[in-house]
């Protein structure tokens, strides 16, 4: 039985960007692009699409991926892999890719999840790397992170952390937290019984629900951060970028 396992979530019904999955960039699906990249990792013994939609399902098969289908009553992604992983009883670890990734790194997968491997201790393993720009500090829709000294996150917040008080805060300190997640199983199907926390209910961020709960997340700095897609803009920009 396959011991880790990397899940793409995709759903039609985006508000911003309804059929974002199947939108054609330099002639492939954006999902295709994220599941060739993710088949690249070393460290992945499958690659699974797991979706509510046959459109999405179909098309999937139709370029050779693993398909999951899965309820349409799900509110995140997080909920989605979690059904898939009930059923993959062998699982060690259950990588969450994020769908709206083309240009997703196969070596930051395999980092992450070699650092998931070397710290049982930490039921969730994700990234960071350096802001890009100043701007991002103050930007919401950039989530920043703090870690302790041995790694593990200490909060995520849509704000500006840390607020130096007397002088600008080291830029070593200043980091964008990045949108991968390699779960512990048990953790996974533990988090999606949780009812959601206070602060992830005021932050609008899920991973505080984990933290809230006592569970430890570690966090492996990167250089750079790939950027994810949102809007048809985007879309436009990153296809400009890989042609």
């Amino acid at each position: 039985m396959s011991k880790v396992i990397g899940i793409i979530p995709a759903r039609w019904a985006s508000v911003r960007f309804p059929g974002k999955p199947l939108h054609l960039i330099a002639g492939k699906p954006m999902l295709q692009h994220v599941w060739e990249r993710a088949c690249r990792a070393k460290t992945l013994d499958a690659v699974i699409v797991a979706t509510d939609s046959m459109e999405i399902a179909e098309a999937a098969f139709a370029f050779g991926a693993e398909v999951a289908l899965t309820s349409p009553k799900h509110p995140s992604g997080t909920d989605r892999i979690a059904e898939v992983a009930k059923h993959i009883a062998g699982a060690k670890l259950i990588v969450n890719i994020q769908g709206d990734e083309p240009m997703l790194d196969p070596k930051l997968v395999d980092r992450v999840v070699k650092a998931a491997l070397n710290r049982p201790e930490c039921g969730i393993t994700t990234a960071s790397a350096p802001l890009a720009e100043a701007a991002d500090f103050s930007n919401p829709n950039v989530v920043k992170v703090v870690t302790d000294q041995g790694g593990c996150a200490l909060y995520f917040s849509r704000a500006g952390i840390p607020c130096g008080r007397d002088a600008e805060p080291a830029s070593a300190l200043l980091r964008r937290h990045l949108g991968i997640y390699v779960f512990r199983r048990k953790t996974l199907l533990d988090f999606v019984r949780w009812k959601p926390s206070p602060l992830e209910c005021t932050e609008k961020l899920e991973q505080l629900r984990a933290l809230e709960n006592g569970v430890r997340i570690l966090v492996v700095p990167v250089k750079s951060a790939t950027h994810g897609i949102d809007t048809p803009e985007d879309a436009r920009k990153m296809e400009a970028a890989l042609l």
